[in-house]
């Protein structure tokens, strides 16, 4: 089996560029979304600048999210933003496949969708409004990217244990579908690794930035993927 280098990351908030020197180089690298403080068009093409001129990885893959609200709300422009930037794969409801034949390919699954959070982007009700976007997740993903945790996984703010805030729905998906990864962000505190209880998903909050919007959180690297 091909072995893959992955990093995890999200939350950057348009402080990208204070997080390079911490990223050590690998096969892929992962954005699970709020690249932005309010996904401003300027804030957008920074982000994807940066993103796609970054040289240790081979594959630099990313999702919008909440605050992401360029993705939503203009999507025709935010299309010319990537059009113009060849080496990076952004994901709405939709996957890529790293890989080539059947020893190294991964199929990756995106989707910048979370419960209902105040009046921000990519909202969704639980139950079936939100289940539409969990149900077009392939069966065959081995890497699934949401902004939003699961429920009861890395989903909780400090001093908050009780109060989880994570999806329900996708934690029903990912029970049906077993992705090896689940990466996700938007809880600060829930920053961390941990396995489901049956061995099969490993769950990482990748959020960079605390709670006072800080980076205090290192990028995630896992290394012996095959």
């Amino acid at each position: 089996m091909t072995k893959y280098r992955i990093t995890v990351i999200s939350d950057t908030h348009s402080k990208h560029k204070q997080i390079t020197q911490d990223l050590p180089g690998g096969d892929i690298l992962i954005h699970a979304g709020d690249i932005s403080s309010m996904g401003y068009e300027h804030e957008i093409r920074e982000f994807c600048k940066w993103f796609n001129n970054l040289n240790n990885y081979t594959h630099k893959i990313f999702i919008a999210g909440n605050h992401d609200w360029g993705f939503q709300d203009n999507p025709i422009k935010v299309k010319e933003i990537l059009d113009f930037y060849s080496n990076i794969t952004y994901l709405q409801d939709d996957f890529v496949i790293v890989g080539e034949d059947a020893q190294s390919i991964v199929k990756i699954y995106g989707s910048p969708w979370q419960p209902r959070f105040h009046d921000w982007a990519f909202n969704a009700d639980p139950g079936e409004d939100i289940q539409q976007h969990w149900n077009k997740i392939p069966a065959d993903t081995d890497i699934l990217i949401t902004h939003g945790p699961v429920f009861g996984y890395l989903d909780t703010v400090r001093g908050r244990e009780y109060d989880n805030l994570g999806c329900r729905d996708l934690l029903n998906k990912i029970v049906e579908v077993k992705p090896k990864f689940h990466v996700c962000g938007h809880i600060h505190t829930g920053y961390g690794h941990k396995i489901s209880m049956d061995g099969s998903t490993n769950f990482f909050n990748a959020a960079v930035l605390n709670e006072q919007y800080n980076y205090a959180q290192k990028p995630i690297s896992y290394r012996d993927w095959e």
